[in-house]
């Protein structure tokens, strides 16, 4: 199940380590709307499911739930791969968005010392999207590619 380690992430929830071979990995998408008024949000998340609001807090292996960040601020907490991330939270610019991987109990699963997560960066032209460009993979032995 992993070990806990003396790191955290900036909201001070410890990281716990498991092996990359057991290790679960997630991939993230945006791209603009439909209708031009946000973002459209896809994780895609391998050896690992997103459990249900209520879940007891225990870490179980491969399971748990997703953080989006936009430029390293919480947004939200995902139990869904999917989010739409609305066009006010983003201003004119180059933005990152960044989904990291929870255990129940609010540790980050970790591999090497590294949170499970990707990258995307984002720009806006004003209040509409203008363009995406999708990060590196985040998964554990690529981690320091997506910062």
């Amino acid at each position: 199940m992993g070990r806990l380690l003396d790191d955290t992430d900036d909201e001070g929830q410890p990281y716990r380590e498991v092996d990359e071979e057991r290790a679960p990995e997630v991939d993230i998408e945006v791209q603009p709307d439909a209708s031009g008024g946000g973002w459209d949000v896809r994780l895609t998340a391998r050896d690992f499911r997103f459990s249900s609001a209520g879940t007891r807090p225990k870490a179980v292996p491969g399971q748990g739930f997703a953080r989006l960040f936009l430029d390293g601020r919480p947004v939200t907490r995902l139990r869904t791969p999917e989010y739409r991330l609305a066009a006010g939270l983003v201003p004119r610019g180059t933005h990152q968005v960044t989904a990291r991987l929870y255990a129940d109990d609010g540790t980050v699963w970790a591999v090497d010392g590294e949170p499970v997560e990707c990258t995307a960066d984002i720009t806006a032209s004003g209040t509409e999207p203008a363009s995406t460009t999708e990060g590196p993979a985040g998964s554990p032995d690529r981690a320091d590619r997506a910062s």
